[in-house]
Formats: structure tokens, C-alpha cells, sequence
């Protein structure tokens, strides 16, 4: 439920009418805006309608949350969500770009790479310490080592880094390195995963489910919410259909339907949703134009000796023709990268 204050209520009448929902046992979430606040009442919709909250002269109505993600939704929160990571923000007019190679090989790799996306106009440095792979004998990531030599990199380059979680057991050690916590695509319904998630103060990058509507991507998206963090960003990574040239089918028309339903910030990864580094420029290109507020690209300093996806990956000379190219037409857009 949504509770919405007349816009002349004061303090204390605010703080009433929370006290009132926080001793009925339900959860509570405050927003206050220019010109109204509004209280977002958690829980059985029961308990907040026996309040009679209604009555009070200094609210002016109560709405229920008709979709079933409530904290993600527009009707909780109508204005963008806007977190600031480092020197850039994601969610605003700021179109961002997250570049780096698939996984952490090497501290010499990790660094050209790292360099070379940072000259080109990246803001967020991404690499994989932790690998999840189909296959048992392909190579799984330095672990550890690599969120160490992601560190490392940061201090030397300064770029915020987004790395890979596993699972619950290592979201401690992934938080103590990483400015943003990516939830892989395996992982999307990892619901043990997403309650540890929502016990931190910390971004989250949440990538759609390799299969998974758009109501169960934003559905996850609550769990994490629900359990307090509410600094969420989605990421549409392509989904699989019958289609088998490329990688998957990178669903663009996720972007604008997401940015109807939610106020949440969403990028876009077209190196997984094509498999195929002659695609991703394109498909980048159309991301940002359909409203993206970032894209996340692969970028190898040499992809033909890559452990991991060098196939998806951009050399650092290609990637710095596609944030020019991306730099102009977020401009036509009237945003900036």
C-alpha cells in the first residue's frame, strides 16, 4: 500500500502515521519528494487498511500496489532511481558504460584492459573473478586472486569495478572488493542468494534469468529490495529462444517496458545477448537509443587469447569507436557520457 501525505503535513504527522505502520508490524519504506511524501506501507494490506489511515486530515489518500513486485514498481516510486557509483550515476542522464575483459586473467591483462576502456570513455571497469561455466573443465576464474588484482587495478586506474557472486557463501568476500555486485543470469533465482544480497548497503547488478519473463527478472529484483538494499540495477543480457546464430536473443524491448514498470535503472549487455563481437556495436548502439542508461561491452587487450568469451569481446580499439559513436548519439538523446 502507498500512503500519500496531504502536501502541507509536517514532520511529526509524517512520523505519526510511520509509527502507526511500524506497530502494526509492517515494513516501511519513506520517500519525500519536492512537493509530497509518500510512505510505502509493506506487508499484509489487511493490517494498513484497519489503521484508517484514510481519516487522518493530513493524508490524502491510500493506494494499493496493483503489480505483484511492490518495492520495484512505478506505483511505490514514480520518480528514477538514481545511484551514485564513483564519479558517474546510473539512472540519470549519464549513459554509462561498464567495459572489461570476461574474466580476470592476469594483473598485466586486467591493467591494459582497464587503461584502454578508462582512455576510451568507460566509467565502470567489469571482469570476472569467479566464472560460472557450463562446462566442469573450462577455466573457472582466479577467485580470490582476481577480485585482489581487481583491487589492485582500481587503485591504480581509479574506475569503480563490477564483479561477479556465486552464491551466499561468498557475498562477503565479494563485497569487501567490489563497488558493484553483479547477480549472473544463473543466479537470477538464487532466492538464498538475493535475501543475503538485500543485507548490504551496496549496488546490485541483477542480469535477467536465461529464460525468464520480465515479471520473474523484476520479482527477483524484490527479494533484494524486500530485504532492505534498494540500490538495484537490471541488466537484459538476451534470453534463449529457438534461435541458434547467435548467442541468444537480446530482447531490447525489455528496456522501454522495464522503464514503464519500474523505476529502476537498467543496462544492457550485448556481448551475451550475441555471442558475436561484429553484433555488439549495433546492438549497443540500439540499446542506448531505446533508453538504456548504460551497456555493459567485453573488452580483451587481445580476445583471440582469451580464457573466456574472446569471441563476445571488443579489441580496446574497437571499443573506443564505439563509445564515440555512442557519445554522439547519446547527445541527439540529450544525455552525456
Amino acid at each position: 500500500m502507498i500512503i500519500v501525505m496531504q502536501a502541507s503535513a509536517k514532520e511529526h504527522e509524517v512520523e505519526h502515521v510511520v509509527t502507526s505502520l511500524k506497530n502494526a508490524g509492517l515494513g516501511v519504506h519513506l520517500s519525500e519528494g519536492e512537493f509530497r511524501t509518500i510512505i510505502g506501507a509493506i506487508g499484509d494490506e489487511k493490517l494498513v487498511r484497519a489503521l484508517g489511515l484514510e481519516a487522518l486530515p493530513f493524508v490524502e489518500k491510500v493506494l494499493p500496489i496493483t503489480q505483484p513486485f511492490k518495492l520495484v514498481s512505478r506505483e511505490f516510486q514514480a520518480e528514477d532511481s538514481i545511484f551514485q557509483i564513483g564519479n558517474c550515476t546510473i539512472g540519470g542522464n549519464q549513459v554509462i558504460l561498464m567495459a572489461g575483459p570476461c574474466a580476470v586473467e592476469s594483473e598485466e591483462q586486467l591493467l591494459a584492459a582497464a587503461e584502454g576502456v578508462k582512455a576510451a570513455g568507460a566509467q565502470i571497469l567489469r571482469g570476472g573473478a569467479f566464472k560460472p561455466r557450463t562446462s566442469p573443465y573450462s577455466f573457472q576464474g582466479l577467485e580470490e586472486e582476481g577480485l585482489k588484482l581487481l583491487a589492485r587495478v582500481r587503485e591504480k586506474t581509479g574506475l569503480p569495478i563490477v564483479t561477479e557472486v556465486m552464491d551466499q557463501y561468498t557475498v562477503e568476500l565479494v563485497a569487501e572488493y567490489a563497488d558493484i555486485i553483479q547477480v549472473g543470469t544463473r543466479n537470477m533465482q538464487n532466492f538464498y542468494m538475493l535475501r543475503e544480497l538485500g543485507k548490504l548497503q551496496k549496488p546490485i547488478l541483477l542480469k535477467r534469468g536465461l529464460s525468464a519473463t520480465i515479471e520473474e527478472w523484476l520479482m527477483a529484483a524484490e527479494y533484494i529490495m524486500a530485504g532492505g538494499n534498494h540500490q538495484v540495477i537490471l541488466c537484459e543480457r538476451g534470453i534463449r529462444t529457438f534461435e541458434t546464430y547467435t548467442r541468444n536473443t537480446l530482447d531490447l524491448s525489455a528496456v522501454p517496458v522495464v522503464k514503464h514498470l519500474t523505476h529502476l535503472p537498467v543496462i544492457v549487455d550485448p556481448s551475451h545477448g550475441t555471442g558475436n563481437w561484429r553484433f555488439v556495436p549495433a546492438m549497443s548502439r540500439a540499446a542506448v537509443a531505446a533508453g538504456a542508461d548504460g551497456v555493459m561491452v567485453e573488452v580483451h587487450p587481445q580476445p583471440e587469447k582469451a580464457l573466456c568469451d574472446g569471441a563476445q569481446s571488443l579489441t580496446i580499439e574497437k571499443f573506443t569507436a564505439l563509445s564515440k559513436e555512442l557519445a554522439e548519439l547519446a547527445a541527439v538523446l540529450g544525455k552525456y557520457i
